[in-house]
């Protein structure tokens, strides 16, 4: 039997997940690495980053599992969005890659909505202009590292690069492209209308095609680095949201995920380009023309809780979750706001701060780590109605992401939503995702939605909302938004203050 490759690029991680074609994991192997900061609001990684990660993941499957490296018929990726390479007429990086988390192009987003307008933002791109996002990232090497600037050839997204190293070829996916903020989303590409405007040549921007497209072969040289055979095939790949979803078996109409990673997403499946008049949400293609995504995103989901358990020498997961779980809802009169680098949905300011709220001397870390988990959830459920008002619909939701690993935080969630949750067998879905991809392109399956069947399981249990505790948190979520609304300019004006006395 076939084996089937997924590579995970991740902003803190790369994992690979080696299947068999009916989806039983065969290895996974993961390499860790952090992103630059050399100043407050930059992140920024170098390309070769990615590569060393790659190969030192096989590395460590070639020693773990030895036999599935030669079985391996195809390869794909999910990847890191927004993010942007840069390449000179050598095929060099010309400086680290910007990522999606970076908010250093502020007076480039107010550039763009200006030169632009909002009525070609919302007829064109569908989406809002917001840091790190490809597009006013790269605005901002024009107009600060103009060297740099001259010196590019060619552009393209994160895991886009990893496919360029090991096939040689330049080219990426709709779904990724979408996310750039320089692509036509109704239209499925590059918005010349919008790339003239700005005067950017359309030269630098990778060809697109299907995820699921066979793109190359190893080379030559890859094989020598990596070990894969140059009968492998490569296929295309896409976004990590996208992939993420086929990985979770949500690919039609009325299906949806909700994932907490790094950051947090709620991602509808939609047959329709949705445009959103209040452009705080976000519409992005999906795996193939005709298919689209309607998502709204939290900015620091897991990331909230990383932090506060880092401010710890004792941080036992399981532990943690013992603890949480004999904590009543509502954490006994706390909340947190997980605005710890900003927020897009639905408030679209990458300025803003954290908060707790409502200490008292008795608060233990336990009470303040359920508080930072229902936070985060009281996010996504703006991002869930905000979905659901434009005509969107789920009946059950598809937990993904480490918060999908944390029993007490997939209850709160149901209870908080008031939806079902549904979680996948596998914990690296985006992994898989991309593996069933790669199944599609080589032939496995006749088409992806064929080799969600093949490959997708679920746990048996179905996290189902308590009325009661619903109740309950529909009080603590008023408050949750009155807080913001009430507090947002204070929030704003520490913010100054610590930027100008930090």
């Amino acid at each position: 039997m076939a084996y089937l490759m997924g590579v995970d690029l991740g902003t803190s991680s790369l994992k690979i997940v080696i299947a068999d074609e009916k989806g039983e994991i065969k290895a996974v192997s993961a390499a860790d690495y952090q992103f630059d900061t050399p100043h407050n609001g930059y992140a920024e990684q170098r390309t070769e980053v990615w590569w060393q990660a790659f190969c030192k993941s096989l590395s460590h499957i070639k020693k773990s599992e030895p036999s599935c490296i030669g079985e391996v018929k195809g390869i794909s990726f999910s990847g890191q969005m927004h993010g942007i390479v840069f390449l000179d007429k050598d095929y060099r990086e010309i400086r680290p890659a910007i990522l999606h988390c970076d908010a250093r192009s502020g007076r480039q987003v107010s550039y763009l909505k200006e030169t632009l307008g909002r009525e070609t933002i919302r007829r064109v791109l569908l989406n809002p202009i917001y840091t790190g996002f490809l597009l006013p990232s790269l605005l901002w090497v024009r107009e600060t590292e103009p060297e740099n600037y001259e010196k590019i050839r060619y552009i393209m997204l994160p895991k886009d690069y990893l496919k360029f190293r090991l096939c040689g070829r330049m080219i990426s996916d709709y779904s990724d492209a979408s996310a750039t903020l320089a692509y036509d989303i109704q239209n499925n590409c590059w918005a010349g209308e919008i790339l003239k405007k700005l005067n950017i040549p359309s030269a630098i921007f990778p060809e697109c095609q299907n995820t699921d497209a066979v793109v190359g072969t190893v080379t030559k040289e890859a094989s020598l680095l990596t070990g894969l055979s140059t009968d492998v095939r490569v296929v295309n790949g896409g976004g990590d949201q996208v992939m993420q979803a086929i990985g979770n078996g949500v690919i039609k109409e009325g299906q949806a995920t909700v994932n907490i990673g790094t950051s947090g997403q709620v991602c509808f499946q939609s047959g329709r380009a949705v445009l959103n008049p209040q452009l705080n949400t976000n519409t992005f293609c999906a795996y193939e023309e005709g298919k689209w995504i309607v998502m709204g995103a939290t900015m620091s989901a897991g990331l909230s809780l990383k932090w506060f358990n880092s401010l710890f020498a004792h941080r036992d997961y399981e532990e943690l979750n013992n603890r949480v779980k004999e904590i009543v809802p509502g954490s006994k009169g706390l909340l947190f706001l997980p605005y710890l680098t900003g927020e897009r949905t639905p408030h679209l300011n990458p300025e803003l701060s954290g908060m707790f709220l409502g200490m008292k001397p008795n608060t233990d870390r336990y009470q303040m780590t359920r508080a930072v988990m229902e936070g985060v959830a009281y996010s996504l459920k703006q991002c869930l109605e905000l979905c659901l008002a434009m005509g969107l619909s789920a009946d059950i939701l598809v937990a993904s992401g480490g918060g999908a690993r944390s029993g007490p935080w997939l209850q709160l969630q149901a209870d908080i939503y008031n939806k079902a949750l549904r979680v996948n067998a596998t914990e690296e879905q985006a992994g898989l995702g991309a593996a069933i991809v790669a199944g599609s392109g080589v032939g496995s399956f006749s088409s992806i939605e064929e080799g969600c069947r093949q490959m997708v399981h679920y746990k048996d249990r179905i996290y189902t909302p308590d009325a009661k505790n619903h109740a309950i948190y529909e009080e603590y979520y008023e408050l949750y938004k009155r807080t913001y609304e009430e507090s947002s300019r204070v929030l704003m004006e520490v913010t100054e203050l610590g930027k100008r006395y930090g």
